[in-house]
């Protein structure tokens, strides 16, 4: 059962969290949608990064703030999440939250995928939203050194 970091790019860093905690808190929202996470890896980078990938698997000439790939196997979450820290900065900004509420945040929202929800209607992204302000609730409060 592993959650792995990684980092890609120049000067891209993985973000500074207690990672014991963080892995604690991932394990315990995807318990909640009766999924087991037994390996996933968190790979930051910056938009060129993510722009890369977005071209090369999916076919899409934007930036985006994450990208999950892996489906799940029964309830067990095995996956590669791609996260860029730019876009992430981006969206602080857009939504007006720090850094690392939005990191969380996104970090959460490929769990979620794996979960079984989804963000392609008004109405699903509603309910993505929803469910990532209820995992975000449920935060330890020392999670950043």
């Amino acid at each position: 059962m592993a959650i792995s970091y990684y980092s890609q790019g120049e000067g891209v860093k993985v973000p500074n969290f207690r990672r014991r905690k963080v892995n604690n808190w991932l394990r315990t929202v995807a318990g909640d949608y009766g999924m087991e996470v037994i390996d996933v890896a968190y790979q930051f980078c910056d938009n060129e990064t993510i722009l890369d990938f977005n071209r090369k698997y999916l076919d899409h000439d934007y930036y985006t703030d994450i990208i999950t790939f892996g489906q799940p196997q029964g309830d067990l979450i095995i996956a590669d999440i791609v996260i860029s820290v730019d876009q992430v900065r981006i969206n602080a900004e857009d939504y007006e939250t720090d850094f690392h509420t939005e990191v969380m945040r996104v970090m959460i929202h490929g769990i979620l995928h794996l979960c079984g929800l989804d963000d392609g209607t008004p109405e699903e992204e509603a309910a993505m939203r929803a469910a990532e302000d209820r995992a975000l609730a449920k935060l330890p409060d020392d999670l950043w050194m």
